[in-house]
């Protein structure tokens, strides 16, 4: 009798998995195992070096070409989401291992909820008023807050998730102006904004939010110079991804008041250590990569694994086919 397969889950952090799909019938034609906690290098190897397959939950787990070299019994990868940042999949192509990702669920509505938890809470102070309550306390200097409507909201990326946050800051009554590297006056119009400058945008805008790929033409786009650029009042915020800012040019920014504030939900490392300073950095609102943490978003994740590792149990095509651009 041969021998079952192995097969590995990566990145399971909400232990969500198994409560969103049925497993029984990869239980019983395969050795599965999940893995909850993050892994990198050596203990990454360790969790995968007998793998015959490996399922990622989006980009948590990262596979260079090094690491997928010392893999040789591998035969199958894939991932949840549309994309994955820390995968060098030409290293799996140059071996004719075949990808797959799975449907990615609603993420982009999610993440557009969360960005506007993050502008809201930010410049409601809603983190300071809950704990000068809870501290016996009433109403401070801090209770006096600022208005979003009539102010400027500076949209970085108008895809599907920007558009989304561009036209919930219209219901809100404020004038909202775009930019990405590829930004045309037409674009920016059919979703009712205006196409403006990169240095117009961070120059005058009350909001900048970021929703831009994290590609060669935007890692590190904002730093130090464009930091300045902000107003005192501003409040910067990413839930897309980290590379685009240069956190440590950030957290020079913040104390010296350009931006006013910043809120994030992605980070250069993740989860974040303990004993990283942005974690207590003045006037940054911090939240766990929450963006995409929703049940029919784990739902779709644990769905689209299950059905595409048994497909390819079954020698059948699996449904979401990855080929890299």
């Amino acid at each position: 009798m041969a021998a079952l397969p192995n097969i590995v889950i990566l990145g399971d952090y909400e232990q969500a998995l198994r409560r969103f799909s049925d497993w029984d019938t990869l239980e019983q034609r395969a050795n599965l195992t999940f893995h909850h906690k993050p892994l990198r290098d050596e203990a990454l190897y360790e969790a995968v070096k007998d793998a015959e397959a490996i399922a990622i939950v989006r980009d948590r787990s990262p596979f260079n070409a090094a690491m997928i070299a010392r893999l040789p019994k591998l035969k199958f990868l894939m991932f949840t989401g549309e994309r994955n940042g820390t995968l060098e999949a030409s290293a799996l192509v140059a071996r004719n291992i075949p990808m797959a990702c799975s449907p990615g669920g609603p993420s982009k509505e999610t993440t557009a909820e969360l960005t506007w938890a993050l502008i809201l809470g930010a410049s409601k102070r809603l983190i300071e008023q809950n704990q000068l309550i809870a501290s016996g306390g009433w109403r401070d200097q801090l209770s006096v807050l600022p208005m979003l409507s009539g102010e400027r909201l500076g949209v970085m990326g108008l895809g599907a998730i920007g558009s989304r946050v561009a036209r919930v800051g219209a219901a809100f009554g404020m004038e909202v102006v775009t930019w990405s590297p590829r930004m045309t006056p037409e674009r920016a119009a059919a979703e009712n904004a205006t196409s403006v400058s990169l240095e117009e945008l961070l120059k005058t805008s009350k909001i900048v939010t970021m929703h831009l790929v994290a590609g060669p033409g935007t890692k590190g786009l904002i730093s130090a110079d464009e930091l300045a650029l902000m107003r005192p009042d501003s409040i910067l915020v990413n839930t897309s991804r980290s590379a685009l800012i240069n956190m440590a040019d950030l957290q020079k920014a913040l104390a010296a008041g350009r931006p006013g504030q910043a809120a994030v939900d992605v980070f250069d490392m993740e989860p974040l250590p303990e004993n990283d300073p942005l974690r207590n950095t003045p006037n940054l609102l911090v939240t766990p990569h929450l963006g995409f943490i929703a049940e029919p978003i784990f739902a779709a994740f644990a769905k689209g694994i299950t059905e595409t590792l048994e497909a390819w149990l079954d020698n059948k095509p699996v449904p979401h086919p990855f080929k890299p651009q």
